[in-house]
């Protein structure tokens, strides 16, 4: 018997599970001390970052341009909790865990205020900027008319509703929840489709533009890629390997527009590009750090397909990064 071998597996993937990945090609600071949250917009020409110290901003990612600043009260530095594009690309919105702001991109200035029905924890735009789905507190998801108020569909979960997102029609939502399932809606109806089971808290979850594929991935547990159609499980990306099991907590996930790759942003800063139809991993890369030495952990809170083969990811201390 080779008593070598078992050790070898295990360190090969324990390799594969934490390796560091590639460097970013270039990497831009956005924020002095870091960010609360971060999103691209869909055509991953812009960004809009919920800065530590300096709240609400919209940056031109080509240029590496703060376009505007977006704050919800005067003279006052928000705290954004989360934010959404539209599928366009012509609104964005921001949401503090009282509140929210909808916003016209072409010259950044507000269309309307309004205060949450309950504590927002995630939040996702419609077509048009017209609702808002928002993932509460209060173990609701609604769907909220944010250009003339009121609330359009609840969707009541048995614990806090930590993540939501909508395909690009809005006839599709997802929902991660605290009691450890990812839940995804016939948002037109309020009926639940189909459920998937996790082993702890859901804080992750994506929709492909088309409504065909969902991301879904728990605190240091599982993560899958599933068919919305049939709720069947495709992929599962981590937590599933037989003789080491990787714990990885996915923070940030998108796919591109054809729905054929997946990108995914860790609380341990690496992002990785995915097949869709297959599960294998093609790309993997490390976001960069502010020091070499210290408390330099940054976590992944948003990446993006760019263009002429290029990727981008926004870690929590304030840096983006595009990656080749």
């Amino acid at each position: 018997m080779n008593r070598g071998l078992p050790l070898a597996l295990a360190c090969t993937l324990l390799l594969t599970g934490c390796g560091s990945g590639d460097a970013p090609d270039s990497w831009h600071a956005y924020t002095s001390q870091g960010s609360y949250s971060a999103s691209f917009s869909p055509d991953s020409r812009s960004a809009m970052i919920g800065s530590i110290r300096h709240g609400g901003s919209l940056w031109d990612i080509q240029r590496h341009e703060r376009l505007y600043d977006w704050n919800h009260q005067q003279g006052e530095y928000a705290n954004i909790v989360d934010s959404s594009f539209s599928p366009e690309g012509r609104f964005a919105v921001t949401a503090t865990s009282q509140d929210m702001v909808l916003w016209t991109l072409d010259d950044g200035q507000p269309v309307w205020f309004w205060s949450a029905p309950s504590e927002i924890l995630s939040i996702a735009l419609s077509p048009g900027g017209d609702f808002a789905l928002l993932g509460q507190a209060n173990h609701e998801a609604v769907y909220f008319d944010i250009k003339n108020g009121g609330i359009s569909q609840t969707l009541r979960h048995p614990a806090r509703v930590r993540s939501v997102d909508l395909d690009d029609s809005a006839s599709l939502a997802i929902t991660g929840c605290d009691d450890y399932q990812a839940r995804l809606w016939n948002l037109a109806t309020g009926e639940l489709q189909h459920s998937i089971q996790f082993a702890n808290t859901v804080d992750t979850v994506e929709l492909s533009a088309d409504g065909r594929f969902a991301f879904s991935s728990a605190t240091l547990d599982q993560a899958h890629i599933w068919d919305t159609a049939s709720g069947e499980i495709l992929h599962t990306l981590s937590g599933d390997e037989a003789l080491w099991k990787r714990r990885v907590s996915y923070i940030s996930a998108r796919f591109s527009d054809d729905g054929q790759r997946l990108l995914t942003g860790t609380a341990s800063g690496t992002v990785q590009l995915w097949s869709v139809s297959s599960g294998q991993e093609l790309r993997r890369w490390a976001v960069h750090k502010r020091a070499a030495y210290g408390p330099t952990s940054t976590s992944v809170q948003a990446v993006a397909f760019g263009n002429d083969g290029r990727y981008y990811a926004f870690g929590s201390n304030g840096l983006l990064n595009v990656l080749r």
